[in-house]
């Protein structure tokens, strides 16, 4: 292959690594800096309609037994709210994507793309997209500056054995314990007839430290309990990680290099927000979309137009900042409303709940705003 290539994606995640896929599409050439990734990642993401049907314009949409579909969903308060969501068709809500599966899927694809070449470390190129996650070394060295909200939490991955089969439901859990706010989900696993879930549980940063070491059989009668026992006895299969919460975004996404070139931000080098919607990686998948849209125009009405086009990287980065607005706003909203320790407030939310539970057409709404 040249020397010379169109793009340099920076970070083989699974955002870079889509993104290279659908940009081969457009017979460009692309550098992709890093190697696949070990196969011991715990998560799974919960990836909406516009994700899934991406993945599988690339055929890598994972089989039934590794993208489970979530038929129902249920989210339960700190003091008896509840919210229960049917999906509207047999696809489901949303599914549950076991993270290497995907990730071997991508790299597989990534092997027969004659464009795409893996590399070890970053090349000059038109334009480069930094897709190296929240912690991205070449953000920083471009000055960018990322304003981070903290919040005290960290998220807790792990898999769990579930006494009784999930029937692909969802479960969500707001909890307040010594007025400290946690957030356990229990997501489907294995297909229909699965009884293994992943575990995402955001809490107080120590106490998530404490139980990443705790002896396993602690850590099960924990989730056994925060779970309110709904699966039956939860036993752990698998170590856990735990890494800190934080909604964060780059003040830009889009600019020149010193020495020539352009670059964009996508995915968490971008924007990160709190996994209780579950819409993290989502939103990073929107990017490349995104991204890749604007680009194509290059084949049609913007044909004069390079991929280094400050035109079309402007109105990339437009695009999925008003786009992300809303998302970042509800999240962290419904995280600050839980984390109040007020009695008078924890009843409004929970009757919140209650009443947002029987307003079908507003349900209805926010679930098509959230599978797409």
């Amino acid at each position: 292959m040249s020397s010379s290539f169109d793009i340099c994606i920076r970070g083989s995640g699974i955002v870079g690594s889509t993104l290279a896929l659908l940009l081969a599409r457009q017979r460009l050439r692309i550098a992709l800096v890093g190697q696949p990734a070990a196969a011991n990642d715990v998560r799974a993401f919960a990836l909406n309609a516009a994700s899934r049907e991406l993945l599988s314009v690339l055929r890598c949409w994972p089989d039934a037994e590794h993208a489970t579909a979530v038929q129902s969903m249920q989210v339960c308060g700190d003091a008896g709210g509840q919210v229960q969501f049917q999906a509207p068709s047999f696809q489901g809500l949303t599914h549950i994507v076991d993270v290497p599966a995907l990730e071997q899927l991508l790299a597989d694809a990534i092997t027969f793309q004659p464009t795409i070449e893996r590399l070890n470390a970053p090349v000059k190129a038109k334009l480069t997209v930094v897709c190296e996650g929240r912690h991205s070394s070449t953000r920083q060295e471009l000055g960018v500056a990322y304003d981070t909200l903290p919040y005290a939490q960290h998220a807790l991955a792990t898999r769990v054995r579930c006494a009784k089969p999930h029937r692909q439901q969802a479960l969500q859990w707001f909890n307040q314990t010594a007025q400290e706010l946690d957030i356990l989900a229990l997501l489907p696993l294995g297909g229909s007839s699965g009884d293994e879930a992943a575990v995402v549980w955001s809490m107080p940063s120590a106490r998530a430290l404490e139980l990443q070491h705790a002896p396993a059989d602690q850590l099960s009668n924990a989730l056994t309990q925060a779970s309110h026992q709904m699966l039956g006895d939860l036993h752990t299969t698998h170590a856990s990680q735990v890494w800190p919460l934080q909604l964060a975004k780059a003040s830009h996404w889009s600019g020149r290099f010193h020495g020539g070139g352009a670059w964009v931000l996508a995915g968490d080098a971008a924007h990160s927000i709190h996994p209780l919607a579950g819409l993290g990686l989502n939103l990073g998948l929107a990017d490349v979309s995104q991204l890749s849209a604007v680009l194509k125009e290059r084949e049609t009405t913007a044909y004069w137009r390079g991929v280094d086009d400050r035109f079309l990287l402007r109105r990339y980065e437009r695009a999925r900042k008003a786009g992300l607005q809303a998302t970042w706003l509800a999240c962290d909203g419904l995280q600050r409303l839980f984390n109040h320790p007020n009695t008078a407030l924890q009843t409004l939310r929970n009757w919140g709940l209650n009443s947002f539970n029987q307003f079908t057409p507003l349900k209805q709404w926010t679930v098509q705003q959230a599978m797409h």
